[in-house]
């Protein structure tokens, strides 16, 4: 069983690909300030996760789960703006979302998510 994985850094891979399934790690919104909203941090991080998931052979329509997490839970509709505009009908995935502190006070929103491979 191969374990390939991309974007490695020292700490941790963007993504890991194991048995047919896609592991990415918490993606946070690359371009952020203390004014941005939910809803475009969250369409930034869905952008990025589209493209992790192009670059090992996948996509959005072939995802298994999903976690999501708020900084503050009274932004959950913001956050389900941009994600109902961007989730395949029909498509949509497993999904949790929970508040949580995120690693500083200018992300909003972090979203990780286990998807099949197109092998």
């Amino acid at each position: 069983m191969t374990i390939t994985r991309f974007e490695t850094g020292t700490r941790m891979s963007q993504a890991v690909v194991h048995n047919g399934t896609v592991y990415l790690a918490g993606q946070v919104a690359d371009h952020v300030s203390n004014n941005e909203g939910v809803e475009a941090q969250t369409k930034d991080i869905l952008a990025q996760i589209d493209a992790l998931l192009a670059s090992v052979g996948s996509d959005k329509t072939r995802l298994l789960s999903a976690t999501i997490y708020l900084a503050d839970m009274s932004t959950f509709a913001e956050m389900n703006r941009a994600w109902d505009g961007w989730v395949a009908a029909g498509h949509a995935p497993a999904r949790a979302t929970v508040e949580a502190k995120l690693a500083g006070p200018q992300y909003r929103v972090e979203i990780s998510v286990i998807a099949a491979t197109g092998a």
